[in-house]
């Protein structure tokens, strides 16, 4: 089989796997279902497994079929991002750009970035996701993830600091009111706390104790696993909760929040990009990561 049938052969796959039917990738490929079905088939011949479930009804990808897309998709986004570069007189970003970032990080720091990404370039089209875990951005086919706190030794990606950003324990005036204000860590034991709650159990607060930086457990009384649900609940007057500055900035400047145990502030945190590994960086993701580190340098992201 000929370089030229084979790359024929995996286009059709890609088509019919999100067409979903042999029908409609017929009608997309502008060629008859049978020569479709036959490509298929072909294709199937070669690699020695079936990539689809075949019923009266409809088409469904086996594993093998789900693993092969995710890979052929990867390819031709690639090819086609280089493609579009290599046609662009200015050489300007295009085409469909992933990222997933966390809740309230996300949409007070990276959206407002994106927004002005989006108008510099409006050959780019955007697929944002917002969670407050980290994933896979192999598995979820994602260009770039933006998190907060050290990623750790993650095999297969590059990690690049963006701005750090300082850790802040804060409650409602009303709550505070209520229950009065803390002035020791032993203090929290008798207040209720907002924490973060991730792969089953509630996290605790990083503190700086006499010049050692140390992880506190307060009591768990709301476990919320998205950012800014958490920092709504704080407003509503149910607890302290401890947050990145940028996040609750505004709330602090209107008094809807304030700062407690300054005296116990930890050292600030590292928000940091993640992109899977790569032999060549497209041109899209090189924009956005190069924007950001840019923005993070002039202390825009802070």
């Amino acid at each position: 089989m000929s370089s030229a049938d084979t790359f024929s052969g995996i286009h059709t796959f890609v088509t019919t796997a999100r067409a979903v039917s042999f029908t409609e990738a017929a009608e997309r490929l502008e060629v008859s279902k049978s020569a479709v079905g036959k490509a298929i088939a072909r294709l199937e011949q070669r690699l020695g497994v079936m990539l689809f479930h075949r019923t009266t009804r409809r088409l469904s990808l086996t594993a093998d079929g789900e693993a092969y897309l995710a890979a052929c998709s990867g390819a031709l986004d690639e090819i086609r991002d280089v493609e579009n570069c290599l046609m662009s007189k200015a050489h300007e970003p295009s085409g469909q750009l992933r990222v997933d970032m966390p809740v309230a990080l996300g949409r007070q720091l990276i959206l407002p970035v994106m927004m002005e990404i989006g108008q510099r370039f409006p050959g780019l089209s955007f697929t944002l996701t917002f969670n407050d875990h980290l994933i896979d951005p192999v598995e979820e086919g994602v260009d770039l993830v933006i998190r907060f706190g050290d990623p750790g030794n993650q095999q297969g990606l590059i990690a690049r600091p963006l701005s750090s950003q300082r850790l802040i324990i804060c409650a409602a005036p009303a709550y505070l009111k209520s229950r009065g204000t803390p002035q020791t860590l032993a203090d929290v034991d008798n207040h209720a706390s907002i924490v973060t709650y991730r792969r089953g159990q509630p996290l605790g607060w990083r503190v700086m104790v006499d010049g050692h930086g140390q992880r506190v457990v307060p009591p768990a009384t709301h476990q919320i696993g998205d950012g800014q649900a958490m920092i709504d609940v704080a407003l509503a007057g149910l607890g302290l909760c401890q947050m990145p500055l940028c996040v609750v900035r505004k709330h602090l400047e209107t008094g809807a929040l304030v700062s407690v145990l300054e005296a116990f502030e930890p050292e600030p945190l590292n928000v940091y990009a993640l992109w899977p590994k790569t032999a060549h960086l497209r041109p899209k993701v090189r924009c956005l990561i190069d924007t950001l580190i840019e923005l993070g340098e002039a202390g825009r992201l802070n």
